[in-house]
């Protein structure tokens, strides 16, 4: 059973979230501005908060990026009601976490309802890339690597494909005044999605995380810079930037994760104003361009799972050119905008850069 609801969480009539155990899986974008509350406030106001699944640790920490509960706990609920801001890549972790909640929904006998409290995607309706074509990270619904898609309609989509039945609903993100009023980054997504421009450069800058090279994970403006202690600047080369990008060489020394305390040389990706940026495709371009001139740079465990996409494996293999991945990119775009409409929830539908 789905639905799809119009009003606000609190107006929600329902005996499972007037009176039944309510567990709450959220981060910190469950903010009600218009309240000042947290939305499991508003069940611990009714008394009928059973438990909360949120984050571990200060919310703009490195590593506190999942969200985790146990089977047993959900055996104990009427409902559980997600509020997570999803930044727009599918390899998004607290989206993935939810995703995994539902493939444990799924396998029960009787599973509490499902409520997603939506929000507007920071990434936009962009698409960027491809369904994937082979073995994938765990918990990821068969959507692009930028999806163009609501949280709650990544759920919906991803409720068919595990062939659910227990009850889902999907309350607007036009329902609540915390999206009327606030940008969907106002409130960093995640301790690596600081701000407005990250969920731009993060479909295709989340795939470093999975080579030698850094997206300065550690430091105030990940997934903008990028770098290594082995990368050299020369000021005669010419780094690949498609047309409204400029590549300005820097440095910084990460405070977390990958080359920790270490300086790196990099550079820092920089949008000209209107400018619609392609992450993917310039971070493979750029990915090629680093294989070909540093034997330090190596695409390391799980980057295959996470980019899963064959022809793209050929343009940084060498095998192909950069128009041949390109015009493929094209054509799997297409495709997933054919299917990610039959999702969407919204009048406003998911496009792609021409």
């Amino acid at each position: 059973m789905f639905s799809f609801r119009t009003t606000a969480l609190e107006d929600q009539l329902d005996k499972a979230l007037l009176s039944g155990r309510v567990g709450c899986f959220c981060t910190q974008n469950c903010w009600d501005t218009a309240r000042g509350r947290y939305m499991y406030d508003l069940f611990r106001e009714r008394g009928n908060l059973k438990t909360v699944f949120n984050p571990k640790g200060a919310e703009l920490t490195p590593g506190t990026n999942h969200i985790s509960f146990e089977r047993e706990a959900l055996t104990e609920l009427d409902a559980v009601v997600v509020e997570v801001q999803d930044a727009g890549a599918r390899y998004f972790n607290y989206s993935k976490d939810v995703f995994q909640l539902m493939e444990v929904l799924v396998t029960m006998e009787n599973p509490p309802a499902l409520y997603i409290v939506d929000h507007i995607n920071p990434a936009g309706r962009i698409v960027e890339g491809s369904m994937p074509s082979g073995p994938v990270e765990p918990h990821t619904p068969k959507v692009a690597h930028r999806h163009g898609l609501t949280l709650g309609e990544l759920c919906t989509l991803y409720y068919t494909e595990i062939g659910a039945s227990f009850p889902l609903h999907v309350v607007s993100a036009l329902a609540n005044d915390s999206t009327r009023q606030l940008l969907p980054w106002t409130i960093a997504p995640a301790s690596d999605i600081p701000g407005m421009f990250t969920c731009q450069m993060y479909s295709g800058g989340g795939l470093w995380n999975n080579t030698t090279i850094t997206p300065a994970i550690g430091t105030a403006r990940p997934y903008e810079y990028f770098g290594a202690p082995f990368i050299r600047h020369n000021p005669l080369e010419v780094i690949p930037a498609p047309s409204g990008v400029l590549m300005r060489p820097c440095s910084f020394t990460p405070s977390a994760g990958r080359y920790e305390g270490q300086r790196c040389q990099g550079f820092q990706i920089m949008l000209q104003p209107g400018a619609e940026y392609h992450s993917l495709l310039h971070t493979v371009q750029l990915m090629r361009y680093f294989l070909e001139r540093y034997s330090q740079f190596e695409l390391a465990a799980g980057f295959a799972e996470k980019l899963s996409d064959q022809g793209i494996m050929s343009y940084l293999r060498g095998e192909t050119s950069f128009q041949e991945a390109r015009e493929h990119v094209k054509v799997e775009e297409q495709k997933w905008i054919r299917k990610a409409k039959r999702y969407t929830l919204y009048d406003d539908q998911p496009y792609r850069i021409k």
